[in-house]
């Protein structure tokens, strides 16, 4: 008779496994039918199926800071959840490049893109910074469990946590090189990637603990759950620091200023999904549930984290969609047309294909961390006594 346990485990890799099938069909069902089947157009060439692989390849990025705060820098807490965050980091980025590789089209040329580098191209470095995360986190995780190289932890902990760096500023050199819309081509879009990581990728960290905790019946110690709602807060308000002071920034030259006013007010609905989305869900009701002292508790984090993600969600919406929306400024102050839309703000609207897609690669990375924790030995080891209801 199987138990309790092991019926969890095989309904929830059952759902991860459909979520994943669905987003493969809509992959496929894009495969067929052309792009002409989604709300993509020749100005908004990346859709919603990158905003969710985006997320998801920062958040990678950010969970594995979990791991380094006890590795590198010795803290028993965060070493303790240091193989979740490992398993999480492989999850997220497999689920996000699964789902670039499939919006691209044609995913088994990807081996072209493996073998023949153009190394003038930042895409042709972040294929080599996110190969060669996924090889050092394995050989981090490595260490970790086999007592013979427990000694190496620290220094692959350290190899992670400089590659990590180094594969995030490579996400967002991706927008900051870009000098086709008004939106990027700034030095900021480096460091704001890094620091957003760490946000977004603590609050899926918390969010996946929870869960797996709630899965073993186990519940998170007190002292705990305040050092990691602290450092949420921390990262949140870091976060909102330097989105703001990249629209300030932007405000200060002429030509970008009917960009910024577009995305701040007379966008439609990324001004709408910028200061709701992000700015109150994601970022202002988060903080008041991590220090406001009488909301202060796992329900108040957790409910945080969840928020800190949709605002994650929102932010990137309006970054990449409504980047790409609003046309060049290549004349400012003057009104350009031709028969090529110039000048013209592009209308988009996601179709049910690229939702789908989007939604897959969250399955995928969520069926990988469902095996690998029933597997493995992944799910953080404190005091026993503490963590059990």
């Amino acid at each position: 008779m199987p138990t309790q346990d092991t019926r969890n485990f095989w309904l929830l890799a059952v759902l991860g496994g459909l979520v994943t099938a669905v987003g493969l069909g809509a992959a496929h069902y894009m495969e067929i039918h052309g792009h002409v089947v989604t709300g993509m157009t020749n100005q908004v060439v990346w859709g919603l199926p990158h905003v969710f692989a985006i997320f998801m390849i920062v958040a990678a990025s950010g969970v594995l800071n979990v791991a380094s705060i006890g590795s590198v820098f010795g803290q028993k807490v965060y070493k303790r959840r240091a193989p979740l965050s490992g398993l999480l980091c492989l999850a997220m980025l497999a689920g996000g490049l699964m789902v670039l590789m499939l919006d691209l089209g044609r995913p088994e040329r990807i081996i072209v893109a493996a073998t023949h580098y153009n190394l003038t191209s930042v895409f042709a470095w972040n294929v080599l910074l996110y190969s060669g995360m996924a090889g050092i986190v394995l050989v981090y995780l490595w260490t970790m469990f086999e007592r013979r190289y427990n000694d190496f932890s620290k220094p692959a902990g350290l190899a992670a946590l400089v590659w990590r760096f180094v594969l995030t500023t490579g996400t967002g050199s991706i927008f900051g090189f870009l000098v086709a819309r008004q939106a990027y081509q700034s030095a900021l879009l480096a460091p704001l990637f890094i620091v957003l990581s760490f946000g977004w990728g603590l609050a899926v960290f918390l969010v996946v603990q929870a869960a797996m905790f709630a899965w073993n019946e186990r519940r998170l110690p007190p002292e705990v759950e305040r050092r990691v709602a602290r450092l949420l807060g921390i990262f949140i308000a870091a976060s909102l620091y330097l989105v703001a002071v990249y629209h300030v920034t932007n405000l200060y030259f002429a030509r970008q200023q009917d960009f910024v006013s577009f995305i701040l007010l007379s966008g439609g609905i990324y001004p709408l999904l910028f200061w709701g989305g992000y700015v109150i869900v994601g970022s202002v009701v988060p903080l008041l549930l991590l220090f406001h002292p009488r909301l202060i508790g796992q329900r108040a984090t957790l409910a945080a984290a969840v928020l800190a993600i949709l605002g994650a969600f929102a932010w990137l919406f309006v970054f990449i969609i409504g980047g790409q929306a609003f046309p060049l400024e290549i004349f400012p102050g003057h009104e350009v047309s031709s028969t090529f839309a110039d000048g013209v703000v592009e209308r988009y609207a996601p179709s049910l294909p690229e939702f789908l897609l989007g939604v897959g690669g969250l399955g995928a990375a969520f069926l990988l961390t469902v095996v690998g924790v029933r597997v493995f030995d992944f799910l953080p080891q404190d005091d026993l006594a503490a963590a059990k209801p």
